[in-house]
């Protein structure tokens, strides 16, 4: 694997991404991991509404794509290192991702009834 990655740019997971689906799907469980590696790489991202910066993850490489698990689904979740803010393996939960993560919808605003 060493030889057939070198010169290819890192993929980091996206933290943004994955908290934007995570807070669309209203999701209880999240964990994120590398594609063909997860028993060595992945772990719990989210749960019980909150997100979890314990647990171990290794969410960066040049060959194995960064993916998220919400609830069951698997989704690739990546974004190049270069086009980050200084994302690599270790970032956990940066502060774009909890900014995403807590924002509440818009109030709709309430419909005036029409008589008539």
């Amino acid at each position: 694997m060493g030889e057939a990655s070198r010169n290819k740019p890192l993929m980091v997971f996206d933290w943004d991404k994955a908290a934007q689906i995570i807070r669309e799907r209203n999701a209880s469980v999240a964990s994120a991991g590398l594609s063909q590696d997860w028993e060595w790489t992945g772990g719990q991202i989210y749960a019980d509404g909150n997100p979890d910066t314990d647990s171990y993850t290794y969410l960066a490489s040049t060959w194995a794509t960064p993916e998220l698990d919400v609830d069951g689904d698997v989704i690739d979740c990546w974004r190049f290192a270069a086009d980050t803010p200084d994302w690599d393996a270790s970032t956990k939960w940066p502060d774009s991702a909890l900014r995403i993560l807590r924002a509440t919808h818009p109030q709709q605003p309430a419909q005036e009834g029409r008589v008539g």
